[in-house]
This record gives C-alpha cells, sequence and structure tokens, in this order.
C-alpha cells in the first residue's frame, strides 16, 4: 500500500537506478502519472515531460476502453473489443477524431509553451501511477517509438503478476516493484488515490524544468531558490525556500494531514505566489518517521510550535531577513497556522486556509490579529460549517471565499487556480501593508 503518489515515485525510483544517465527522459503519463514521474525524474536528475495518450471508448458504452490514441496520430486496438461491440469504421474514425484533438490540446496545455522534450536516439522512461488493462501504457511506448525513442522502458509502481509479458513487445524493459496476486484496480494500492488535476501536471513540469535549468541553486542577490535543512530541537526539517526578485514578503506553508512539502496542490499554490512577486517556504512539519503517527498529524499544538520554530528560523536567514511573513495552510495545517500566529510574541501579516480546519484553533483564534482568509470548497459541505464557525471567534480582519462547485481536494477542473488567485491576491494586499521587522 502506497500513502499516495508521492510516496510510489520515491519507492519506484528505488528500482530505477541503473537508468541514470544523460541520454534518459522521463515521461510522466498524465494525470495521476505525472506526480509518480516527477519524484523519479528528481531522483534520477532527469528531464521530464509527458506523453499524452486517450482511452478511446465503445461508442454506446464510453467506460468500456477498446483502444487508445497518442501523439502523432498513435492508434492502439483491442481487436476482440471492437469486434464483439460491432463498432464500424465510420463510428472508429469519429472517436479517433474526437479523442486526438483532445490529446493535443492537451499535450499544449501541460507543456504550457514548452517544446515537447525530444526522444531521438535517448532512453524514454515512461512512467503511471499503476498498470491495469495496459491499452493507455502500450500506446505510450508506441508513441515514443514513433518520435524517435531508440529504447523504451515502463515504469509503475504496481501492476498484476508477470506485467513484463505483456508488454514485452512494447517496451524494451519493464519495471514493477510490486505485483500483488489478488489485483482488481490500481486505486486499491494507494490510500489517497485522488484525483490529478491539470494545473498540478502544469506546475509539476514546470518545476522540474526549473530546477534543471537551476541544477546548483543559489542566491545572486535577485533571486534565491535552494533546497533548505532547518535545525529545530533536535529534528532536521527539510524544505524549500524560494524568493524571487523584488519580493515583498515570504509564505510557510502548513500542510496538512497526509500531506508534504511534495504536495503537488501546495507547489500549485507556491508557484502562483511566486509568479505575483512573493516567497514561499515549502517544508515538512514532521519527520518522515512521524507523519504516519496519526496522533501527531493531529496534534495542533505540535505542529504549531514547530512552525513558530521555523519562523524564527526563517526570520534569521540572509535572503528573508526584514520580509513581512505569511501563512498558508491547508487542513489540519490550517488550525497549526492559526494557533501559531496566535502567539503574542508572532508578527504574522496574513494569514490563507484552504479547505482548512480553523476550528480545531477555536481556543485561540480570538487572539489571531493577522489578516485572514478562509478558502473553502462549495461541495465541502461539513468543512463549511466549520469555517463559518470558526469564522465567529474571530476578532481580526477575516473574510470566508467560498469556491463554487469545488470539493474538498480542490479536484475539479478551475477551482485549484481560483483558490490560488483568492490566495494571491490576499497576500498581495496585506504583506505590501505590512511593515518590515
Amino acid at each position: 500500500m502506497f500513502s499516495n503518489r508521492v510516496d510510489a515515485g520515491r519507492r519506484l525510483a528505488r528500482s530505477l537506478q541503473h537508468l541514470r544517465g544523460p541520454d534518459i527522459v522521463v515521461l510522466g503519463l498524465p494525470r495521476g502519472g505525472v506526480p509518480v514521474a516527477y519524484e523519479v525524474a528528481s531522483e534520477l536528475d532527469a528531464p521530464l515531460d509527458v506523453i499524452v495518450v486517450r482511452k478511446l471508448g465503445v461508442p454506446f458504452q464510453p467506460e468500456l476502453a477498446m483502444g487508445a490514441v497518442g501523439e502523432e496520430g498513435v492508434l492502439v486496438l483491442n481487436p476482440e473489443v471492437v469486434r464483439l461491440a460491432h463498432v464500424g469504421e465510420a463510428e472508429m474514425a469519429s472517436v479517433e477524431r474526437r479523442e486526438l484533438a483532445v490529446v493535443e490540446e492537451r499535450a499544449a496545455r501541460f507543456r504550457a509553451g514548452r517544446p515537447r522534450l525530444s526522444l531521438d536516439g535517448k532512453t524514454a522512461l515512461i512512467v503511471d501511477d499503476g498498470v491495469a488493462t495496459g491499452a493507455t501504457a502500450r500506446a505510450a511506448c508506441r508513441v515514443a517509438r514513433e518520435l524517435g525513442a531508440a529504447r523504451v522502458v515502463l515504469a509503475v509502481p504496481v501492476g498484476p503478476v508477470q506485467v513484463e509479458e505483456r508488454f514485452r513487445d512494447e517496451a524494451d524493459e519493464v519495471v514493477c516493484p510490486s505485483q500483488p496476486v489478488e489485483f482488481y484496480a490500481v486505486g486499491q494500492f494507494y490510500a489517497d488515490f485522488s484525483q490529478t488535476t491539470d494545473e498540478e501536471v502544469t506546475t509539476l513540469l514546470e518545476r522540474r524544468a526549473t530546477t534543471l535549468g537551476n541544477s546548483a541553486p543559489v542566491a545572486d542577490g535577485d533571486v534565491f531558490d535552494e533546497d533548505v535543512r532547518i535545525l529545530l530541537a533536535g529534528l532536521d526539517l527539510e524544505g524549500r525556500l524560494t524568493i524571487p526578485a523584488g519580493a515583498q514578503g515570504v509564505v510557510l506553508f502548513a500542510h496538512g494531514s497526509g500531506s508534504s512539502r511534495h504536495s503537488p496542490r501546495n507547489r500549485y499554490v507556491a508557484s502562483v505566489l511566486q509568479q505575483a512577486g512573493i516567497g514561499t517556504l515549502l517544508f515538512d512539519l514532521l519527520t518522515t518517521a512521524e507523519e504516519h503517527d496519526r496522533r501527531l498529524v493531529f496534534d495542533v499544538d505540535l505542529l504549531a510550535s514547530r512552525l513558530t520554530g521555523v519562523t524564527a528560523w526563517l526570520r534569521e536567514h540572509p535572503a528573508a531577513a526584514g520580509f513581512p511573513i505569511g501563512y498558508f495552510g491547508a487542513s489540519t495545517g490550517a488550525a497549526a497556522a492559526l494557533w501559531a500566529a496566535a502567539a503574542p510574541d508572532q508578527d504574522i501579516a496574513a494569514v490563507v486556509s484552504r479547505g482548512g480546519r480553523p476550528d480545531l484553533a477555536i481556543p485561540r483564534l480570538h487572539h489571531v490579529r493577522a489578516a485572514t482568509l478562509l478558502i473553502v470548497g462549495g461541495r465541502d459541505s461539513m468543512v463549511l460549517d466549520l469555517n463559518r464557525e470558526a469564522q465567529r471567534h474571530m476578532r481580526c480582519e477575516n473574510d470566508l471565499a467560498v469556491v463554487r462547485g469545488a470539493s474538498h481536494l480542490f479536484e475539479e477542473p478551475g477551482t485549484l487556480a481560483e483558490a490560488a488567485g483568492l490566495a494571491r491576491d490576499w497576500f498581495r494586499s496585506h504583506l505590501r501593508q505590512a511593515v518590515p521587522a
């Protein structure tokens, strides 16, 4: 069982060390395969791109796959399904044209103006979050061949037994560390198998491209972007500090239960803030050993004390000294952010909660002085009620923003982008008003 796709990617990367080298290109299958591929690419120090394919559904039963289509018009069919469903040539052509248009549109959107990475003479390492029927992965392998890959490797964290045999004709190598006998669906092997959004895919691709362009991040007086280690009361916490040119403040991200600094959603929000000239510090409040202890995940007092300690560390950092500070929290991280902001010696300019649990900080809410924005999905009814209750205990400037159509994780198209925009505008306004230390 994997905790989430980040966990799966890290564990998969351990089985791929033999592929490390200058001629490898990691290709994630959108959308769920990209968070896994990002971890693999980071571990192998390799470039990351997407390889977009689409399922071809039977016209009268779209959920039943009769094949797949990919970039460059590559078509993979399941002849048995086509025969049994009596799909004619005209129907097949219509479905193929429609899905190919989607492939081309999504490929352009995910890459956000960046060119497709060349596969000529390269090893194409195709990564997904798992393999079930295999139609999508099969199409991806063929697309990679058509795009000039000299060698094709398919890597997934989990799949059915003897998965290598099924792809012998498509891939030069198949890496699948976990092959359980009782395999029904990929999602059964993940504690968190929530949907990956288009925004998260775009952000991960952009971040990997940026990291490769700054393989040895340094502070140059205008831009600071590097991994940091924060020593705190005998703990060694890891993070990523990014301060863009002309920054007007720095926002610390307090991750919620089951999350980490690698959270695609928080990284997406961080990228939006960075583009608006706001620095960010993404870090883990718990160590790797601690994050599996559910008692610690919900220990708001503990999380808040560590957030306070990291805030003190940040104020002393040469790249961040003097900047106003804000907190961004999700789930239990939002409670920790508000709890920490309520401390009398904390000068926090603004707090934003996304899908947070401010109700867990009710005993301290009336002490919070920082301007606070609560962002909740319109479909997240229980958490929305908890936020409304918490808002009644606040004495600081505050607002409640409801994103229509969004569920708790903001997985619906456009909802995470709307939440990120709300956070950006709130921080931009209130960090500007803050007097630097």
